[in-house]
């Protein structure tokens, strides 16, 4: 059973994750159409703090983390008791949650649509990648491959049209 988990695994990793420019390694960077630097002085969704995390505080969470939790009603919740993949979920969600927020700001509501579902389409992939890490399920697994794909396809769709349509 864990050879099969392995190379489906293996498979839809190799396949999905073959699109370098979203992968999680680096932070997320939404195109240059959806950026608010104009109305933010040249500061985007991270030169304003968001997905910022302090080093001092648990692994990978900082006080940016505590307060969006504070803000969603989880403030009582202790991160370094969380397991591990609810961590790593919930940091990759400090980056593409206020990506998502600066997309769906611009004035043209079609650009907001593809800014903002860029965004979210790539929590969805962070989602998935961290299932690939850690999960057991076969199916579970088959299905965040298949995710991964489906979203790093419609994501290029976007980015194409955005280049294509947007300022």
């Amino acid at each position: 059973m864990n050879i099969a988990k392995t190379l489906i695994a293996a498979t839809f990793a190799a396949t999905a994750l073959s699109a370098p420019a979203l992968a999680q390694d680096t932070e997320f960077q939404l195109p240059e159409q959806c950026t608010l630097s104009s109305a933010t002085g040249g500061m985007g969704h991270s030169a304003m703090g968001h997905g910022a995390m302090d080093s001092d505080q648990s692994p990978g969470m900082g006080s940016s983390m505590r307060d969006m939790m504070e803000s969603m009603g989880m403030g009582g919740m202790d991160l370094d008791t969380m397991p591990e993949h609810v961590r790593e979920n919930m940091r990759r969600m400090m980056i593409s949650m206020p990506a998502m927020h600066e997309g769906m700001m611009k004035d043209d509501a079609d650009v907001a649509f593809a800014c903002g579902m860029i965004a979210h389409h790539q929590g969805a992939i962070d989602m998935a990648q961290v299932l690939l890490e850690y999960g057991d399920d076969p199916q579970m697994i088959e299905l965040g491959g298949k995710i991964i794909a489906a979203q790093v396809g419609e994501i290029e769709e976007m980015i194409a049209w955005l280049a294509e349509n947007a300022e």
